[in-house]
């Protein structure tokens, strides 16, 4: 057990840094090759670099290392490792890449502007799943909700929007219809990176409920319990057909979970019969918290 659990954290933070590199590569070969500002401290260290020439990753380290300490202080210790964790890979990442990138990939700038969004919603959207963070304006949200009843949701939406508009002031070595095109830009890229990463969390959210007839049910109810670990109800039931009484199990889970289901009751019973139906939402413990 101690063992699964220990590789279960390195898997975590294993999948936690592949997301981290995603959004690194979205920033170093898509976005400040075009001069795209974008949203969060990522977005504030990249118009620092248009403007001074000052590497990202050394601004984006520095911000966060002061939000970080105001979230420790404010927040209290539990604050997250996972957080940590991410800035400091996020900052060596940029750091690494940003020379290693010096061209555009592509060199259309719109084409760009969308890539650049994708791949940086795909990236928060797989750490978002696993629990970690890329610090920046989520710690801001955080402390901002702590003490005012705002949405997290619509203070990182303020803090974005507030820092890709700055561009227009901070990039005064551009003529002012490039400092617009820029802070456009920006906002399209902002755009798309909350569309993919809502279609990846909502998607990740999703949960469906599955009916199964076995006669081997108990078999299938430990392997679900102690492999899955997600609970399972019996219930007695008759068939009408054939008159003879039978248990159904009942088991609700995420919708990327069905197929580990699938693969654990064919491997016990592959004539058992199965129905699966979406839900609208599951509330309680492992998945969605009730709130008022």
């Amino acid at each position: 057990m101690v063992m699964r659990t220990i590789l279960d954290n390195i898997r975590t933070y294993v999948v936690i840094a592949f997301g981290l590199l995603v959004i690194s590569i979205a920033w170093t070969a898509f976005l400040l090759p075009h001069q795209i500002s974008g949203s969060g401290v990522s977005g504030i260290a990249a118009i620092v670099y248009y403007a001074t020439g000052i590497p990202m990753g050394y601004t984006y380290f520095a911000i966060n290392v002061v939000l970080i300490l105001i979230a420790l202080k404010i927040l209290g210790t539990g604050f997250g490792i996972k957080t940590i964790y991410g800035v400091v890979l996020s900052a060596v990442m940029l750091t690494v890449l940003q020379p290693l990138i010096p061209t555009a990939v592509v060199q259309e700038k719109f084409m760009s502007a969308i890539i650049g969004g994708m791949l940086c919603g795909t990236g928060l959207g797989i750490i978002f799943t696993r629990g970690g963070s890329t610090g920046g304006t989520d710690i801001v949200a955080m402390v901002v909700t702590k003490y005012r009843n705002i949405s997290p949701g619509r203070v990182i939406l303020f803090c974005d929007v507030f820092i890709i508009s700055s561009s227009y002031v901070v990039l005064t070595n551009l003529a002012s219809a490039q400092r617009i095109e820029t802070m456009v830009y920006g906002f399209v890229t902002m755009a798309i990176q909350a569309y993919t990463l809502d279609a990846i969390l909502s998607g990740n959210r999703q949960s469906v409920q599955m009916l199964i007839f076995s006669r081997h049910f108990d078999k299938i109810a430990d392997e679900i319990t102690s492999r899955m670990h997600r609970g399972v109800t019996i219930i007695d039931g008759t068939g009408w057909y054939t008159k003879e009484s039978q248990k159904m199990i009942i088991t609700l889970v995420r919708k990327n979970e069905a197929s580990d289901i699938y693969r654990i009751i064919k491997s016990i019973d592959d004539k058992a019969f199965i129905t699966v139906a979406n839900v609208m939402g599951v509330y309680g413990k492992g998945f969605e918290e009730l709130k008022r």
